[in-house]
């Protein structure tokens, strides 16, 4: 199964919190093959497909941007200083080449940092820190530094998605153009049906690495009556993961329902029974508390709405070797947009 071309395009066009304009605009040019589509000056997306029957209108939403690095200081030497854009782990940081984003177009640069030849016996033990890190783009002193590059420019970990045998696809910022990519495919296969009885809008918001932002604006203007977040989860048959704390989700298992506290039960149900009846391979995850999700927010938006997290497996999270099975992609959109057409008038989330 060869990886979707638009899928490519999401993985390879940066973006990351804040800063999603460049892939924000591919998704939306895209998507304007078979809906109608708008953006807000938040920068979220959205792709609507007009319902056929009076039914409630569902928002599908993946968030599209990446984790990233942010540019704090420019020393005369030449050398950028940053901080992270998300959450990173720094060991995965070091040596990695990079592209940042500044006014004048792409440039590329490698994150560096003291030999291990040149560190006592005490630091080679030690986990480096983002303040042991900095960013060489060949600059020959600050002033040229200063040329290139600006504080607050960002930048991407470099590099094209690959694809491995059983239909496995490696690339950095899965987490969560493949949610992006799911609301966006929802939208098409829904369009490609003629219509689900509700308006379905798929939304590729922004800002989830950085504070759940761009769900929470979109959903308090679309006033959707039930919502669906799609987000990729923690694959478990990796080496180091334990079953217990985590339910078990393994490639090919198909999406993950949520089930807990935040998340609406009768949206869960209606998921599940979907998937069911669709013979759609389907997992459950359970979540106590929070989930982690946009769906934080966007179920304590305005009065409330009713909310469900479905989630892609994915091995390696937040590094540029994250990794998906497709056919659990391409399962997560066949079973969301298989749930939207069950959504009439009499639909009731009251409870």
């Amino acid at each position: 199964m060869p990886t979707p071309d638009f899928l490519r395009t999401l993985l390879t066009t940066p973006g990351p919190s804040g800063y999603e304009t460049p892939v924000a605009t591919a998704w939306r040019a895209a998507a304007a093959a078979f809906a109608e589509v708008s953006h807000d000056t938040v920068g979220s997306s959205v792709a609507r497909v007009r319902g056929t029957a009076g039914g409630p209108l569902t928002a599908i939403i993946g968030h599209i941007d990446e984790i990233g690095v942010i540019v704090t200081h420019i020393d005369d030497d030449g050398f950028l200083r940053f901080e992270g854009v998300g959450g990173w782990d720094p060991i995965i940081l070091v040596g990695q080449r990079v592209t940042l984003m500044t006014k004048d177009g792409a440039i590329d640069g490698v994150i560096g940092k003291k030999p291990i030849h040149l560190m006592k016996a005490d630091d080679r033990k030690n986990v480096p820190e983002l303040k042991d890190l900095h960013i060489d783009i060949g600059a020959k002193d600050g002033d040229d530094a200063r040329r290139l590059t600006r504080i607050g420019d960002v930048a991407v970990i470099a590099g094209e998605p690959i694809e491995l045998p059983n239909d496995r696809v490696v690339s950095r910022a899965m987490d969560n153009r493949i949610g992006a990519f799911v609301a966006y495919e929802v939208a098409r296969l829904v369009a490609e049906a003629g219509g689900a009885p509700g308006d379905v809008a798929a939304v590729a918001a922004v800002q989830e690495e950085t504070n759940l932002v761009g769900s929470r604006t979109s959903v308090f203007s679309l006033k959707p009556a039930v919502a669906v977040v799609v987000d990729v989860t923690f694959a478990t048959d990796q080496p180091g993961i334990a079953l217990g704390e985590l339910s078990r989700q393994p490639f090919g298992s198909g999406p993950s329902i949520t089930r807990g506290s935040m998340v609406h039960p009768t949206v869960t149900e209606l998921l599940i029974e979907t998937a069911e009846a669709q013979e759609i391979p389907y997992t459950l995850a359970a979540a106590g508390r929070a989930t982690g999700t946009d769906g934080d927010v966007v179920h304590l938006t305005r009065g409330g709405i009713p909310t469900a997290v479905v989630s892609v497996p994915l091995r390696y999270m937040h590094s540029p070797v994250e990794m998906v099975q497709l056919d659990d992609v391409h399962n997560t959109a066949k079973l969301i947009a298989a749930f939207t057409q069950k959504l009439t008038a009499d639909t009731s989330f009251l409870r």
